[in-house]
């Protein structure tokens, strides 16, 4: 899968206008891209586009137009694009309340190499966590992390084949899965691969 290009961004005043569709766009692809796993974790499924959009955010907010700063944001975030044998995530652990979500992330430590895949008839994948530096401490988890599912030759053709996606959790305080994905989700993620 193409990384994101100096070329493929937009200047801020391009954005600017262009922002309200192309946010709707992003929006909508990311409805296939998305795994809710219980009513605590998500995982968004990153691909170009995802990365695009949010590297596009970034120059926004922070106001960056200079080289080195727009180089900054591509070295930073073009590793969450997949480079086709693998599927890449942002895994999102939510809860409302500021407190409860302080006592669970403490409970929820190695939540993050807990998270799996497995193609129909494959053993579960397990994934690799937090490559660009450690989220997690002592005391508890972070909220946020970046993930990569590594899959073999023989998993990518039995999903080109059709073969079903599962994913899911099963850490010990966290147990959740989407057992299979809808066919939608899994063909968005099934086009990542070569």
């Amino acid at each position: 899968m193409a990384k994101v290009s100096r070329e493929s961004l937009m200047t801020l005043e391009a954005y600017a206008k262009a922002r309200p569709e192309f946010r709707h766009k992003v929006m909508e692809h990311k409805k296939n891209r998305s795994v809710a796993l219980g009513g605590h974790v998500t995982l968004l499924f990153e691909d170009e586009l995802t990365v695009r959009y949010q590297i596009q955010e970034m120059l926004r907010i922070e106001k960056i137009f200079e080289e080195q700063g727009i180089e900054h944001e591509l070295e930073a975030y073009n590793p969450l694009i997949p480079d086709g044998r693998n599927l890449k995530a942002t895994m999102l652990i939510e809860y409302d309340d500021v407190d409860v979500r302080r006592r669970e992330l403490a409970r929820l430590r190695g939540v993050e190499d807990r998270l799996w895949v497995q193609v129909e008839g494959a053993p579960r994948v397990y994934a690799i966590a937090d490559e660009d530096l450690e989220r997690e401490n002592e005391e508890k988890t972070s909220a946020v992390h970046f993930v990569r599912f590594e899959l073999t030759d023989d998993m990518a053709d039995a999903l080109a084949r059709g073969a079903a996606l599962s994913v899911g959790v099963d850490h010990e305080n966290y147990r959740a899965e989407a057992n299979p994905l809808p066919v939608a989700v899994r063909d968005a993620l099934v086009a990542d691969l070569d």
